[in-house]
This record gives structure tokens, sequence and C-alpha cells, in this order.
């Protein structure tokens, strides 16, 4: 008995399922922006505390310096004519760091937050997504927290064992600017975060928090927060840069095309019927299509695989 006709089959049947288009399960392409800002100019952010969160021109940067015991903050929503357009479904809000400070004491220390939420921006009070560098129990750690329109709270921090991350503990750096993408994926019910070195565009740490409702009337990027008061004297103090709000292309539906009746007024001819192949309309950006040739591939193989088994019987 010939292997000779087995190893063809294999063959030619592995390069025909390599040329199958693969379909991989990149990041949503978040193309539509919602709002950014280099702070190359003035951005006009709301404070309650103007001496300490401000626009400095001459780095341009905002500064910020957050102090737990006065619940300062800064943010931005828009104007009362053009507010951030944004309602519900998929978003990714990024910003860039450089923490200069950030103090501790024996139980708690000064946290920075920057997060997209709705007008109460506070901690505990959803809707929200929170992005944190903390320095307390565990030093100096990073988190994600999630608080859902019910006020159902998850969060998870970069600490081993701590919360539902059970990877190594990974602790942030001062005077280090970080890139920071938090994004939330409405198809999968999931707010991830990921944070980088932004000089070097090493990873530094990254995780996610399951959503249990979908998120939606969240119209704020805001700095601090509102009715989070602990310890005087603790600061966290930097800047932010690059701050960028983004959320997936609109999906154009292809209108269907009706074909208009033809009315034969003369006996017709037997004309053979011709049929012809069209592809795939494109779906738009993000879409995924097949064309006509790949989509025979997979049917061709197991035609190939059927003849070549056939053969080999025959052979026996």
């Amino acid at each position: 008995m010939s292997l000779r006709p087995v190893l063809i089959c294999v063959i030619v049947g592995a390069f025909l399922f390599a040329c199958i288009p693969f379909v991989s399960a990149d990041d949503i392409a978040y193309s539509t922006v919602i709002y950014q800002t280099t702070f190359s100019s003035d951005p006009k952010w709301v404070t309650n505390n103007p001496s300490s969160n401000y626009w400095d021109a001459d780095r341009g940067m905002y500064h910020f310096s957050i102090e737990p015991s006065t619940g300062n903050y800064a943010y931005y929503a828009g104007s009362q004519y053009e507010p951030l357009d944004y309602e519900r479904g998929s978003f990714k809000l990024e910003y860039d760091v450089i923490l200069e400070r950030v103090d501790a004491s024996v139980n708690e220390g000064a946290t920075f937050r920057l997060g997209f939420s709705g007008a109460e921006m506070d901690p505990s009070k959803g809707p929200m997504v929170l992005t944190q560098f903390t320095n307390a129990k565990y030093g100096q750690i990073m988190w994600l927290r999630l608080v859902t329109n019910g006020n159902k709270m998850t969060q998870v921090n970069s600490q081993s064992g701590d919360t539902a991350y059970n990877g190594p503990s990974v602790k942030y750096e001062l005077n280090t600017t970080y890139h920071v993408a938090v994004s939330y994926n409405a198809d999968n019910a999931l707010v991830t975060m990921k944070v980088t070195e932004k000089r070097t565009g090493k990873d530094v740490w990254s995780y996610y928090v399951n959503v249990a409702q979908d998120l939606h009337a969240m119209n704020r990027i805001f700095i601090g927060s509102v009715g989070d008061y602990g310890m005087m004297g603790l600061y966290a103090n930097g800047y932010i840069d690059n701050v960028r709000l983004t959320k997936p292309a609109d999906t154009v539906e292809t209108p269907a095309v009706t074909p208009t009746p033809i009315e034969i007024t003369t006996r017709p001819t037997a004309i053979p019927t011709t049929v012809q192949t069209i592809g795939t309309i494109p779906a738009g950006d993000g879409g995924a299509t097949q064309t006509p040739v790949s989509a025979f591939i997979p049917v061709a193989a197991l035609a190939l695989a059927g003849l070549c088994i056939a053969l080999f019987n025959r052979r026996e």
C-alpha cells in the first residue's frame, strides 16, 4: 500500500486551509472622534480649584494637584449647545499622564483619577468608568473601576491576588510618562484598561472587568472626584496630556436595489439562462468581507480530499 496519495491529500488540504481568510479577534476600530485635545491651547475645562487644576501654557499640558480632603476636580462636558456626542455603545478613552508626586500615609494615601462619567463624578456612583493611580496599602499600583447605571461597582488593581487579577504585581513609577487607554466593548460586555510606557511603548499592565448592564448617559471626562474626602495634606500632583475619546464608526447600510420588471411584448425565444456570481458588498469601515474565490476554497478542499480518498481506495 502506497502512502503517496495520502501525503498529497494532506499537503494540498493544508495549503487550501491556509488560504481561508482568518477572522481575528482584534480590538474594535474606534475611528470616530468624540473629543480630543493636545492642550496646545486652553481646553476650557471646568474646575472647582483653579489654583491646583489649570492649563499650563508653557508645557502645553494640564496640571493637576488633587488633595482628597478638598474633593477637587476638573472636567470637560462640552457646552450647552455642543455636549459630548455620546449616548451609549462602545467607546475608548485615552490620555497621557506624568505623576510627579503621590503621597502616602500609614493607612491611606492620595489618588489620581481620570474617568468618563455622568454628572455625578463620584467614584461610588454610576455610570462611570474610572482609571486610578494610588499610593496606599500596596504602594504605587493602578486600578480600573466600573460603576454601572444601577450603581453596581466592580474593580481590579495591579496587586496580585488583591482582586480578580492574579498576575505579577505591577507598580508605576513617578516622573514617567504613561499612556492609558480604557475601552468599553458593548458587544462583549467588557471594560479593559491598558497602561504602556509612552517613550518606549512597553506594556506595563492591562486587565478587564465584566459589565453587568449596558453603560449609557455618560457625558463628562474628569480628573479628581466629587464626594471623596480623605486625609488632609496628601497630594497627587502631575500633568495630563493628549486626551482623546473615540467611538466606532457608524455602520452605513447599503440600500437594497429592487430590480425593475421588464414587460415582454413578443413571443420569447428559448435562451439559455446565464447566472452571474456577484461578490460580497463590503460592510464599510471595520467590516469583514469574503471574496467569491475564498468562499469556494473550503468546498474545493473537501472535494479534493474526497477525490484523493477515492483514488487511494481504488489503488488498494
